[in-house]
């Protein structure tokens, strides 16, 4: 395979062996240019498949049991696992400041059709957070051409949520799991992401969004919206931030405070019930006015 691929604002070349590819999600993001333009990637992949993996050379950077951050003269590298699985898949190496080379073990081919196995391959919140754009865990949904993005920590509610307004409301989900989000025209919009967890929803769709809402369990339905100093640590807890990388962090940082100014935050303790969509829903109305 050599073809060019569009995650949000990242257009970017993957080169890999026929034996490699890509998840049906992934391939979702495929560039399609037109017959009279031809655009130059900002970055280009290349994958092997090795029986050995090399070690990584420089300062640990981060260990974690499924990833080891070195860091290079050329750059970043990473030795990628699975949390659960014994050893690493693969080797990421940053070769130039647009070029990087991923060494995958042959062993571990099989594991690629699962969506975050290929997609941690290619370290894209690194080359993201670089194009001022965010990767928030969330059910991400659009409702009246708005997206509404439903955000808290795993089983807390989020695709519940999201199912009751597709009830009650006729919304769609765009992405069950994760938005990446970006400005466009100095709004902020929640675009799509190549990884849905096991919602199975993903689409490459892009929304401005109407309004985040972090939810807890409720035994009453109540919703408020959050002053950016108590919408921050929220989000913040939400968003892939690799804090190993200073000016990443930052940066980081700075793109979360923008977005807790810029968009309604809300709170919505809750229950599983149509009353937590009419409260939520009167919140919102209030933005208006």
């Amino acid at each position: 395979m050599d073809k060019k691929f569009k995650i949000g604002d990242f257009l970017f070349r993957l080169v890999c062996p026929p034996e490699i590819l890509p998840p049906e999600n992934f391939l979702k993001f495929a560039w399609e240019e037109g017959a009279d333009q031809e655009t130059a990637p900002e970055y280009t992949y290349y994958i092997e498949v090795t029986d050995h993996l090399p070690q990584p050379e420089g300062k640990v950077l981060a260990r974690r049991p499924d990833l080891l951050v070195f860091q290079s003269e050329t750059g970043e590298s990473r030795l990628i696992g699975v949390k659960g699985t014994e050893g690493y898949y693969a080797c990421y190496q940053e070769v130039s400041s647009h070029k990087a080379r991923i060494l995958l073990a042959r062993d571990r081919i099989q594991g690629l059709h699962i969506d975050p196995v290929f997609t941690s391959l290619l370290a894209l919140e690194r080359r993201l957070i670089a194009r001022d754009s965010l990767i928030l865990h969330c059910a991400y949904m659009v409702y009246q051409g708005e997206a509404i993005l439903f955000s808290a920590p795993s089983e807390t509610g989020k695709t519940t949520q999201a199912n009751l307004w597709e009830k009650h409301r006729g919304s769609r989900t765009v992405n069950g799991d994760r938005a990446l989000l970006g400005k466009r025209k100095g709004r902020w919009t929640a675009q799509g992401w190549p990884v849905c967890g096991t919602s199975e929803v993903c689409y490459n769709e892009e929304f401005p969004i109407r309004a985040v809402v972090m939810l807890s369990q409720a035994k009453e339905n109540q919703a408020q919206q959050l002053l950016p100093g108590r919408s921050f640590p929220l989000l913040y807890s939400q968003i892939t931030v690799n804090k190993w990388n200073m000016k990443d962090h930052l940066h980081a940082i700075d793109l979360i405070q923008e977005l807790a100014e810029g968009v309604p935050v809300f709170h919505l303790g809750c229950t599983i019930s149509e009353e937590a969509v009419d409260c939520l829903e009167e919140a919102l109305k209030k933005l208006d006015g």
